[in-house]
């Protein structure tokens, strides 16, 4: 199989020949690449050549193309501050009162920095790859996760306490989603073969007001892209064992997790359902621990999540611009030994021919 046949036959909820891999690696790609990120960020041919580094280097089957969780904030007119150091971030909220919300103008992928830039790198890497890799190109923010971009993240939770019209909310989460939405039809029209959104976890909010807000504006979303023929994916951080039905009720195609989820439990969730992508701990694993301790960790991922398919091994958030190449390695070639699959499923022992 291709990577991208590999990775479409999980998303499809059929079995393929191993479990196919990806790479939150936008951070780390600038660094192999020697290049500035405040620089490698804002161009989409040095984001596209990032990627192309790190791919002949690790042979991933996913590449996840962003440049970080501030883009669609940024095409709104949030003020953001980019550095070398990290991840863009936003410095002056552009919604300053809910009374503007109808002010808020919905971005121009084609027009609105930096937007144009990460399609470029899409169509780049398209160009380059064609149909060989699975090119996720992320749609940046969710609903509720935009909406505190956009308001500021403090200002946003107040909002969501204080507010006594919660119409006034969801009316911001529409636009949110219209946002969103635009740009994920865009990255398409670019090339890319999937999408991918982040919304607040349950560490964030409370599992109630995931189930009043995040969830409808989650399903108008992802039908979109059903109806566009589109695969898309949900990315959360932190424990989402408390909203994990609602997750796989939103109707993404994958959910990306991370380790602070319990792999049993999203096993069970997504069983039949969807596919996971994650679980591999991207900071206190891949960034501080050893080869040997990655592939414990993807051992034991592939253990429990890959049997009966729906398993795409990966860490379960971006990776730190230092994050050691031979622990990158490691997680590539333990896909390679320990996730090659039987016809029924069920995984074969490492060494089998």
């Amino acid at each position: 199989m291709t990577s991208l046949e590999r990775v479409m036959t999980v998303i499809e909820g059929r079995i393929p020949d191993r479990v196919p891999t990806d790479l939150h690696n936008f951070l780390m790609a600038a660094r192999m690449a020697g290049m500035p990120l405040s620089q490698c960020l804002q161009s989409g041919e040095l984001m596209a050549e990032s990627h192309l580094v790190a791919w002949r280097r690790f042979g991933h089957d996913m590449i996840l193309v962003e440049n970080g969780t501030t883009a669609v904030a940024q095409a709104m007119g949030s003020g953001i501050i980019y550095t070398d150091d990290q991840a863009p971030r936003v410095i002056d909220p552009v919604l300053k009162s809910l009374d503007d919300i109808d002010k808020l103008k919905i971005p121009d992928p084609e027009r609105d920095h930096p937007l144009p830039e990460v399609l470029k790198a899409v169509s780049i890497l398209r160009k380059e790859l064609g149909d060989k890799v699975f090119i996720m190109g992320r749609a940046d923010q969710a609903p509720m996760a935009l909406a505190g971009a956009i308001r500021g993240h403090g200002q946003f939770f107040f909002d969501l306490g204080a507010c006594e019209d919660s119409k006034v909310i969801d009316r911001l989460l529409d636009v949110c989603v219209e946002a969103t939405t635009r740009y994920a039809l865009a990255l398409q029209k670019a090339g890319a073969h999937g999408t991918s959104i982040g919304e607040f976890g349950s560490d964030t909010i409370s599992p109630s007001m995931y189930r009043r807000y995040a969830l409808p504006h989650l399903q108008r979303f992802f039908s979109a892209m059903k109806k566009a023929g589109f695969p898309a994916s949900l990315h959360q951080c932190g424990d989402t064992a408390a909203v994990l039905p609602e997750m796989v009720a939103s109707g993404a195609d994958i959910l990306e997790l991370d380790p602070h989820t319990d792999l049993r439990a999203a096993k069970e969730a997504t069983r039949g359902k969807t596919s996971v992508l994650g679980m591999v701990d991207p900071a206190n694993v891949l960034h501080r621990g050893t080869p040997a301790l990655v592939e414990q960790k993807s051992r034991e991922a592939l253990e429990v999540l890959a049997p009966g398919g729906g398993f795409i091994l990966g860490p379960g958030c971006a990776l730190v611009p230092e994050t050691p190449e031979e622990n990158v390695q490691a997680l590539i070639e333990s896909a390679a030994k320990y996730g090659n699959y039987r016809p029924d499923g069920t995984l074969s022992p490492p060494g089998a021919s």
